[in-house]
Order: C-alpha cells, then structure tokens, then sequence
C-alpha cells in the first residue's frame, strides 16, 4: 500500500506543477495542431480525418510522452533528483508518480486535437475515440517511461538533439501523415520493425467504428506489451541510478 500511496503523492505533486504551466500543455500540442489546420484540408481532398487524426495522435505521443525525461534532466540540474534520493518513498513510486503525470498531460493534449479534428469535420464514432484515447493513454506511459530511462543513463546535453533527432524517423514510418500500404516494399517492411505502426492503425480502425478486427487485437497487444516492457526498463533504470 506504500507503493500505491507513493505513487499518489508522486503523481498528485507532478500533475499540479503541469496544470499550473497551461502553456506547456499547449506549447506541446501545438505543432500536430498546426498540421491540422495547415495540412488537413489537403489531406482531405485525398483521404479523411479519421484516418489523418489518429495520425496526428501519434505525433503528439511522441512529442510530448517521448520528450517527458526532460522533466528527469530539469530536476537533475536543479537538485530536485538529489533531494528525492534521500526520501523514504519508494523508488518504483517516484517513477510511477511521474509516468502517469505525463500520461495524464497526453491524455489532455489528445482531446483538445479530437475535438479540434471534429470541428474540422472529422466523423469518428465516439465509442472508438474513448477506446483510443485508452491505448493513447497506455502508449504515453510506455514511452514517458522510457524517456524518463534514457534521460537518466544520457548526457543531458546530449538528450534534447538525440530524442528529437529520433522522433522524425519514427514518426514518418509509423504511417502518420500517409498510411504506410503506400510506400515501396523495403519502406514498408522497415516501418513493421516499429510498434507505432501498429497502435496507430488499431486506432484508425477504431476511430472507423471496427472495434473486433485483427488489425486492433494486434494493435492492443502491441501497446500492452511495449507497455510492460518500456515500464521494466524505466524501473530498472530508475532504481539502479537512485540507488
């Protein structure tokens, strides 16, 4: 139960700090938003919002849960790491307490783009958008949790260009911007090596309105277990350095 308190206080503690820079939440959605007012019309002459949404979903994941580790860099300049270290609350709380802070900061960022998709014109079935916004939310703990990792063992000086140099690869072979059935054979073989193709196809699925396809059982499988992967590798990571 120390854990699951821990974890709370962690969490509650994080997520005001977040609320209370309302210009980081907006900041760290702004750029998918700008591809919708700016790119979606476009697109749309082509293909629909429901399929350019989801899209722009991964693009804020990655943006904002792939970047969280730079609150871990922040707080290791700034002595907050150093005085944590000394707490008696659990180690696996105070990465926990944090992961789900950001996961919560997604969460928040992904509805403002769906309500802006629909007064875009975007018709997606609202059961289907509440069943994404479940893997959205899954995916920014994967990844928070690994950023948080890899902020931890990186240079800090090193974090910013090495992750944002790593997100636009990611981005592209997910199939964000273009599904990716379009692309040459050697393209769309090395975006299959990646797990966002996946989540973001099982969320265009649902956002379709099918919810029992092959392409979301495999799409929920890949988010569950990127999940407890990146969530392991975040704890070890955290615990070994905090030691």
């Amino acid at each position: 139960m120390n854990i699951v308190r821990d974890t709370w206080l962690v969490f509650r503690h994080n997520t005001r700090i977040s609320l209370r820079q309302r210009a980081g939440i907006i900041f760290g959605v702004l750029q998918p938003m700008l591809y919708l007012i700016l790119f979606g019309p476009l697109f749309a002459t082509i293909g629909t919002w429901e399929t350019l949404v989801p899209g722009l979903l991964i693009q804020v994941s990655l943006l904002s849960a792939g970047l969280a580790g730079f609150g871990i860099v922040f707080d290791a300049r700034s002595g907050v790491l150093e005085r944590l270290r000394v707490t008696p609350a659990h180690r696996v709380s105070l990465l926990l307490g944090r992961v789900l802070s950001n996961s919560l900061t997604l969460l928040i960022q992904s509805v403002m783009l769906i309500v802006m998709g629909y007064a875009f014109g975007m018709r997606a079935w609202l059961p289907g958008v509440l069943a994404g916004l479940v893997l959205m939310t899954l995916l920014g703990v994967s990844l928070a949790a690994l950023s948080n990792a890899i902020a931890l063992t990186m240079n800090p000086e090193l974090f910013a260009p090495v992750m944002s140099t790593a997100i636009v690869p990611l981005l592209l072979l997910s199939g964000a911007f273009l599904p990716m059935s379009m692309a040459p054979g050697w393209l769309d073989a090395l975006s299959r090596a990646t797990p966002f193709r996946y989540v973001l196809e099982a969320i265009r699925e649902l956002f379709d309105g099918r919810y029992t396809t092959g392409t979301v059982t495999v799409g929920v499988a890949v988010t569950l277990v990127l999940s407890g992967v990146c969530v392991t590798v975040g704890t070890r990571v955290f615990n070994r350095e905090n030691a």
